[in-house]
């Protein structure tokens, strides 16, 4: 395992996105492993593509969620400064981070994934779905803006919602049964998390509630199915991974349908690493505490560039 004693490491949280709150709370458990590892930790709170990093960083982790973080821009600023940093690349980030380009990349490496469309918010084409639909931002992520429809009023609702996020919304065909999501450290893949919300599905709420003071969840690690689920649900998850490009680590988040046949939704490229976060549950699951996973993702990233 790379030794961190004394290395300088530069943690990136906050952001200027709807994740920023989010981003915070997992540099806190990132920065008290580190400093249990030895590395010389330096917190960087970033507002914007100002944010200053010493130059004399060991490496950068990037740990801001969803806009400016996880979709290539602050990778693109950090590779103009010769900085080493944490997961995906630029492309791959901005790929990933897209739901519309990844449903195009799992399509193409025959990853099956709930169908769908790009809906313009004028109103100007029908919606050809037939309800029950999701229709969430192509560009955020947790969970942010997602609404499930099943009726008329529940879709012009949504509708008017989506407009805060852009002039189009992707829409998916609503796939009934059990929520899962599965992490990915380079090839190696992690134990299945079947996700049980004690009401609604894994919205925001449901995620952060020491966020939001409200949601509960349950989460079934590894998740109790028979083996050829388990193979089925995994090499979904890997394939959706690679069809992306070399994304370093991750999680990738399925619909597993009631007869048995998974879907994939979307990936994540830097999923939480806060207390309640699923990637350090499913690692723990596979034997790896929380420091050695943070080693792990700085391994993977330097060998991803070398």
């Amino acid at each position: 395992m790379l030794d961190l004693t004394k290395k300088k490491i530069a943690v990136l949280k906050g952001g200027p996105g709807s994740e920023r709150e989010v981003s915070i709370k997992t540099a806190e458990s990132v920065c008290e492993a580190l400093r249990f590892l030895g590395a010389d930790v330096v917190e960087v709170d970033v507002g914007g593509p100002d944010f200053e990093v010493p130059s004399d960083v060991f490496i950068a982790m990037n740990l801001i969620h969803g806009t400016f973080g996880e979709d290539g821009q602050i990778q693109a600023i950090l590779e103009q400064r010769g900085i080493r940093y944490t997961g995906a690349g630029v492309e791959e980030s901005r790929i990933a981070f897209d739901k519309f380009l990844s449903k195009q990349r799992f399509i193409g490496a025959g990853v099956p994934t709930p169908r769908s469309l790009e809906y313009p918010l004028d109103g100007s084409e029908p919606l050809t779905i037939p309800f029950p639909v999701v229709a969430k931002p192509p560009r955020e992520g947790s969970s942010v803006g997602v609404h499930i429809c099943h009726t008329d009023a529940e879709w012009r609702s949504a509708v008017e919602d989506e407009k805060r996020f852009g002039s189009t919304t992707m829409v998916e065909e609503y796939i009934a049964g059990k929520e899962l999501t599965v992490g990915v450290l380079g090839d190696q893949v992690l134990p299945i998390i079947h996700i049980e919300p004690v009401e609604g599905f894994y919205d925001i709420n449901n995620k952060y509630p020491w966020m939001h003071g409200t949601g509960k969840t349950f989460y079934h690690c590894p998740a109790p199915f028979d083996e050829a689920t388990t193979t089925r649900v995994q090499d979904a998850a890997l394939a959706a991974f690679k069809s992306c490009g070399d994304l370093v680590y991750g999680r990738v988040d399925i619909m597993l349908r009631n007869d048995g046949q998974p879907f994939v939704l979307e990936v994540n490229t830097i999923p939480g690493m806060t207390s309640s976060s699923l990637l350090p549950k499913a690692a723990r699951a596979a034997g790896i505490e929380f420091p050695e996973l943070c080693v792990r993702i700085i391994e993977l990233s330097l060998a991803a560039r070398a």
